[in-house]
This record gives structure tokens, sequence and C-alpha cells, in this order.
């Protein structure tokens, strides 16, 4: 009696228990040899199948034999057979489904793709490896695809084929590591992981690192997506921005946690970004941000990480909606004429059993040595960033959100911690370089490259860089040795800042250095000003709770320490919730108090900030000159005895703001300051306005100046400077 099929034992039973090296070479269509010369095979495994046929092209019906019970199928040829284009049909008690066998199609992925890949170099890896929509020949269906080059075997598994991975196991491409299947039939919405032998026989389930979307917590499935589908209409901010310096340019960022700043009215957790888009957008364009900076909206697991414990890198958080929603989201921004810039954390990941840590078994994505591979801090992984295929990964996210998203700027989250080996950890507990620094060279290497690239493909985006020591350059290009930001967070403004204010003003004449010291590093870097989102929680108090005295004197201080800020040289950034008088820490489970607004004094706070951002945007003297010494001039900075600060902005016409800060809630009436012409200066701006909740002390408009030399100036004026007030002043006919 003729066998049924020509595998033997051992590959039935390496098919029917996944144990397969290629399974490639034991399912699909195959020419028999030897005797049987001429004549074909078809093998498929489906287990929960009872009846299984060969459907050719011509329509014509092939019965399979079923040669084992747990549903391995073969058809045998009778004699010599040509191969032939075919489908299979199942019964398995219900209808018949017809399928494309996945087993009889070539492999997917290019070579030069693979190549570029496994030397760190693709571009658009995004493109590539993951979960994509794909077309073999005429045949629709999801290419799936993954890096885990020390696996023994690896299958895919989803909602498509009851989780089970003996039916799909993949095919190797060898010494890239990469791992593939084309699976015809799977669409859009379908569910996935990675099923990972490893090397000692364990078998564990990993997300896909590259997925384009993610089940919503606690579930960690990826799901199949498409982002060709939705429809851009902000080409014209585009073309404006890549033809923009953002350096020259207004820049005010508005900081904003997305699922705390408000919360929806029926009970559900999270507003969805097109809700936020409603709300959100019109709240900034309001306000006269030029941008919106996210807190990481990468998919994480854990809510406590505010998103900076990230998993999935190229998928926005599944709490807010799918990514068309996000994609809807930066739309509007841009069509409101705000841009959108997102943390980013490529300095660890957390250590979540379906996540990166121990990708296929190994120390894949970390380092195997905790001394340069775990994070003492946060406990969470460190990157290999002498990995190529690590580096290459992690610049494909980030080109990915500026390229798929339109996002306008990434602020790269914890590059200090990059920068050094040692960060954070005690003798003896990390590991030098090649040359026995501290340095970290292979991070070094890679945010120069990274910058290099995005800066180059991207016109007119920001690359930001929250750095917290004195490391040389890190906002000057590559070519002068720096390690190519546009911009990064000048922290000691922030601190020095932060202390000088929260000191009674009966102190603050002895600590006037606290102020401005900041002007003696001011142009050592392209910096951001930030009151961000770390100075609000862990028992800082809010922005408004730092300030001393009553409520009054804690308001004016606000309106103070705000103007202060936009006055200094630097691009702003403020943590959302401090535009409206927040009295509480940030709560990231909560909610911002918009009940505050219907209170005088908070009601103020939003209309200075509008003010202070429209000066910003209308006068170059207030930003153009931000990164330059020569556009800004000290009047005065030793009045410490009436705690007063003065200094002059320019524009590069020559053009100037002049800015006068009143530390103290004593106002000083008949204050001479001297000024650069002898002409009318309007009030530009006065906190201590009765619309923003002063007591309305000014200069009636303006002053006229006098040929009296002073502070070292041609002319001078009097004024009346308000108590715990800043006061602009600008030329006017």
């Amino acid at each position: 009696m003729e066998r049924a099929t020509c595998l033997t034992r051992d590959d039935i039973e390496s098919i029917v228990s996944c144990r397969m090296a290629d399974p490639f070479a034991l399912l699909g269509m195959h020419p028999l040899s030897g005797g049987d010369q001429g004549r074909l095979e078809i093998r498929v495994f489906r287990p929960e199948a009872r009846e299984a046929r060969v459907i050719r092209e011509d329509g014509s019906i092939l019965p399979m034999k079923m040669v084992h019970p747990d549903g391995l199928f073969v058809w045998r040829s009778t004699g010599a057979c040509e191969p032939f284009g075919y489908r299979i049909g199942f019964l398995d008690g219900g209808a018949e489904r017809v399928e494309h066998d996945p087993y009889c199609f070539l492999p997917q992925l290019g070579e030069l793709d693979l190549h570029l890949f496994s030397e760190g170099s693709h571009l658009r890896l995004y493109e590539v490896l993951g979960a994509r929509c794909w077309k073999a020949g005429d045949v629709e269906g999801v290419l799936f695809s993954v890096w885990a080059p020390n696996a023994r075997q690896v299958s895919i598994i989803g909602d498509f084929d009851g989780w089970d991975r003996r039916r799909h196991p993949m095919r190797s491409r060898g010494g890239s590591g990469v791992w593939e299947l084309f699976i015809p039939g799977v669409g859009l919405g379908a569910l996935y992981k990675f099923s990972i032998e490893t090397r000692d026989g364990a078998v564990i389930e990993k997300a896909d690192p590259m997925a384009l979307r993610s089940e919503f917590r606690p579930r960690t499935a990826s799901v199949v997506e498409s982002l060709d589908g939705f429809e851009w209409s902000d080409g014209e901010w585009m073309e404006r921005r890549s033809l923009a310096d953002p350096l020259s340019n207004p820049v005010s960022i508005y900081e904003v946690h997305a699922a705390s700043w408000a919360r929806p009215d029926d009970g559900r957790a999270y507003l969805s970004w097109r809700e936020l888009a409603a709300r959100l957008v019109p709240h900034v364009r309001g306000l006269g941000f030029t941008h919106i900076e996210l807190l990481p909206v990468m998919e994480h697991p854990f809510d406590g990480s505010w998103g900076y414990q990230t998993l999935g890198y190229f998928a926005p958080t599944s709490r807010h909606g799918s990514p068309a929603d996000f994609a809807f989201f930066v739309n509007e921004c841009h069509g409101a004429g705000i841009g959108v810039i997102l943390d980013w954390t490529p300095a660890h990941f957390p250590g979540d059993p379906h996540g990166l840590v121990r990708f296929d078994g190994t120390a894949l994505y970390e380092h195997e040595d905790p001394r340069l591979g775990r994070h003492p801090d946060w406990n969470t992984l460190i990157f290999n960033y002498g990995r190529n295929e690590v580096r290459g990964f992690l610049r494909a996210s980030a080109l990915f959100w500026l390229d798929r998203y339109h996002i306008d700027g990434l602020r790269v989250d914890a590059v200090a911690s990059m920068l050094y080996l040692d960060y954070s950890r005690r003798e003896g507990e990390w590991l030098p370089n090649a040359y026995g620094g501290r340095e970290n060279l292979d991070a070094v290497a890679f945010l120069r490259d990274l910058n290099e690239k995005a800066h180059g493909m991207h016109r007119g985006i920001l690359m930001i860089a929250e750095e917290s020591t004195a490391w040389p350059a890190v906002s000057r290009p590559v070519w002068l040795g720096g390690l190519g930001f546009t911009l990064k967070w000048n922290m000691g403004w922030m601190h020095d800042t932060l202390r000088f204010v929260s000191k009674d003003p009966v102190h603050r004449k002895f600590h006037l250095n606290d102020l401005t010291f900041s002007l003696l590093y001011a142009y050592s870097e392209n910096f951001v000003l930030p009151l961000s989102h770390d100075e609000v929680v862990h028992g800082k108090s809010s922005l408004l709770g730092k300030m001393p005295g009553d409520d009054w004197q804690k308001f004016a201080n606000l309106r103070l320490l705000l103007a202060y800020q936009w006055a200094h040289p630097g691009k702003k950034l403020l943590f959302m919730g401090s535009e409206i008088g927040q009295w509480s820490e940030w709560n990231h489970d909560g909610t911002l108090d918009w009940g505050l607004l219907e209170h005088h004094l908070h009601k103020g706070l939003p209309l200075l900030v509008g003010d202070l951002n429209a000066l910003l945007r209308s006068r170059p003297s207030m930003h153009e000159l931000d990164h330059a010494p020569e556009g800004f001039r000290w009047i005065d900075f030793r009045d410490s005895y009436q705690t007063v600060i003065s200094f002059v902005r320019y524009d590069s016409s020559g053009e100037e703001t002049v800015c006068v800060f009143n530390f103290t809630p004593v106002p000083r009436h008949g204050y001479r300051l001297g000024v650069p012409r002898c002409e009318y200066y309007g009030e530009l701006l006065n906190t201590d306005a009765v619309e923003y909740g002063g007591s309305g002390i000014g200069n009636m408009g303006g002053v006229q100046a006098e040929g009296q030399q002073w502070h070292g100036l041609p002319a001078s004026v009097v004024l009346s400077l308000p108590p715990l007030a800043a006061v602009f002043l600008g030329r006017r006919p």
C-alpha cells in the first residue's frame, strides 16, 4: 500500500509539536525526489479541522488525507505533476473555510532591507518590520516579522489562529536574526503576539516591538493597524515649518499630560483624541502658545509612569483611541497654528514580561551585565546603544513619529542618564568605557546620528534635550562637535529661579544672584526655560503653592514669575494648570481644577499668559535673538536693596523691549531707569493690571524719556513700579 506522505515520523512529530527548524521545508507544496521524482505533496496543519482539501486555480478539488489526528493533512499526486496555484478548504464541523496557504509564498522581506537593518542604517524600518498590511502578488494579508536572533523557533499567535503557536511557525531569515511569515486573509484589527521558544526550550510570549497599535491595558496583545487611510490637510503648515528657523521664531510650549488635563463627564476614564482636539486645542490657541508638548503618548502599561516607561515605541496609547484619532488630533493642532512636540524615552524601558526585556530569552535590547543594563533609580532596563539593531530600532521610532504623524519635535527624556555610564551609580557599580572614562560613547554616537538624520529628513523640527548636567555643546551641530539637538532644557535657570521666588520678599535682596547667574551661561546652549510637570509633583507643591505671602501676594508673585520667564532669553515651557493657578499638586489620576476659573484671581492668570504670548509673538525683540548675546543688555542687576532688576531685549534691527521687575510688595514710585533712546515708551504689559488681579498701579499707558543719562544709557524714564510686578516698555510714536 502506498504511503500517504514521505514525511518521516520525526518530521510529523516536529510539525505537530512545533519544533521545526524550518517550517517551509516541511509545510506547503513540495516536489518529491528519489523514486517519487516528479510527484508533488501539499502538507497543511490545522488542529481544529476534521477534513481538508486542495482547491486548484481551475476549481478542481483534491481531497487531502489526515496523517496525524492533531490535524496534519497531506495531498500527494499519483503521478508526475507540475507545481500549481492552490487554496485550502477546511471543514471543522461548520461551513467550509477556504484560505491561501501561508507556506506556499516566497520570502517577502528584501535582502537590502535585512542588510540595512543588520548594520543599523535602515531609515524606514517601521515600513518593514512588525505587522504590516501586505500584498504578495494579488493575495492580501499581513506580513509579520520580528527580530529574535537567539530564538530556537518563533511563531505568530493571535485571535485568527486560536492563539495556538503550532499554527503559524515563522521562517528564519538567517544571519539577520529576523523571522517572518506572510499570512493571507488576516486584516486590520487582528490581535497578535510572537510566541518565542528560547535556546533553553522555554516558550515566552511577547508583544510586537514595532506594533502600530496595542490593546488597552491590562491586556497586552498587539493590534494589526495601518496608517495609510488617514487624509492629512496640514500641507500648508508643513511647508511653512520646513522654511522656518525655530531658533529665531517665537516658541512657547504648553506641556500636557493628556489623561489628566480633563476627564469625561460621563464616567469614562479618558477623553478621546478627538474630544481633546475639540477642547484642548481651542484652550491652547486662546492662550497663544505656539506648541503643545505631550508627556509620552507611546503605549505604556503603568499609568503611574506618566508614559515615561514606554513599551510601544511605535504605538500611540490606546487610552485615548485609535492611531487615526491621534493623527486627527495632530492635524487639528496644525490647522489651529499649533505645533506638536512629543516626549520620547530612548534612555530606558520597563521590565514587563510581554515587553522588550530578554526578548528572545537573552539580553537583546538591554545589556546582560546589570552594571550597564539596569537603571538603579527606576528599576528599568538601559538600551544597548552599541548594538546596530537597537540603534536602528530607536532611531526608526523617532523618525516614525516625525514622518507618519507629522510631529513637529521630540523632547528626549533623561539624556543625562544616557550620556554617563556612572549615572546614579556608586563606585564599583558601573563599567568604564574603552578609554577608562565615564562617558557612554555608544550613546553619544547614537544621539549625534539621530539628530543629524532627524534634522536632515524633517526640516524645521525641534529636537529638545532634557539634559541636567554641564555636558558641553548639547545644542550645537554635530559638525562642531556637539550632540546636534536644537534646544536644551535650562534646568539651572529653573532651580535658581524657583528657589528665589519661593523666598519671602524680605529675604530676596540677599539672593539676587539666583536670578542674575543664569545670564552668565544663557548663550552657552540654545535653551528652553522649563516650568514643567516635575516641579509640581512629589511634594514640591504647585507653582502657586510655592509662592510666599497671602493669597493676593501669591498670585502677584506667580504673575511676576511668568513675566520673568517670558522676558528672559530662551524659549518657554509651562505645565498645564499653572495658567489657571492650580493650588494642588498635579495628580496624574485626577484632573485640573477648572472650577477655579470662576474666581477673579484665577481668571486673571490665563489673561496674562495670553498677553505674554501675544507680546512674544508680536515683538521680535522678545524672541528673535533668544540665543545670541547681542539680543540682551542689562540695565541694572545691582539694585538688591530695592530688589529690582531690569534689562533690555533687542531684535536684529535694534528695536528694543525694556523689562523691569519689582520683586518686593512695596510700590516704587519715582524709580529712574536708563533706556536706550530719548523717546516715548509705551507700557506694553503690566502684571499688576486690574484685569489680571493686580492693584492697578502703573504709568498711565507710558512715559516720555528724558535726556538724562542713567545706568550707562543715554536716556532715562521715571516709573511707578507696582508691587510684585513686571512692567514691559516699548517705543511708541
